[in-house]
């Protein structure tokens, strides 16, 4: 399933073609997502208790994952989801790519951005001096002179 939790995503077929929406959750065995404010279905629901109420509620339906595609979140498109190998820390990642060449896993890019801040750090770490010691130090280079 080329369709993860918290995807935006837009309704190629069916009775809500064209609305876009945010992947609520995913059902990888029954191959379906369910979308938030797509596929609305009005369910009666009884009282249980006698502090509940009784009324109609609307929730979210699930739809069938072929009828989804993925929003690019660069180009703003629908796109079929491609899979190629990075590599990140030695290791080769398998990530969704949009044509466009953009990484469409949110993980991967907060992965790859917390690793880039990371190397600078270590590369050039700042040396630290007390105040005590850096103020009589000056006195000291002055005297020689």
């Amino acid at each position: 399933m080329n369709v993860k939790l918290n995807d935006n995503v837009l309704v190629i077929t069916g009775k809500d073609k064209g609305k876009t929406g945010r992947v609520v959750s995913t059902f990888p065995k029954a191959g379906r997502v369910t979308v938030q404010g797509v596929n609305l279905q009005k369910k009666h629901m009884k009282a249980r208790k006698a502090t509940d109420v009784a009324g109609i509620v609307e929730r979210e339906g699930s739809i069938d994952v072929s009828n989804v595609m993925v929003v690019c979140d660069k180009c703003g498109r629908a796109t079929r989801v491609h899979h190629t190998f990075v590599e990140q820390d030695g290791k080769m990642k398998k990530v969704r790519v949009c044509k466009c060449g953009n990484v469409l896993d949110k993980t991967f890019k907060k992965q790859a951005k917390a690793a880039a801040a990371a190397k600078p750090a270590e590369e050039a770490p700042k040396k630290r001096t007390r105040k005590r010691t850096a103020k009589a130090e000056a006195p000291e280079q002055e005297n020689k002179d």
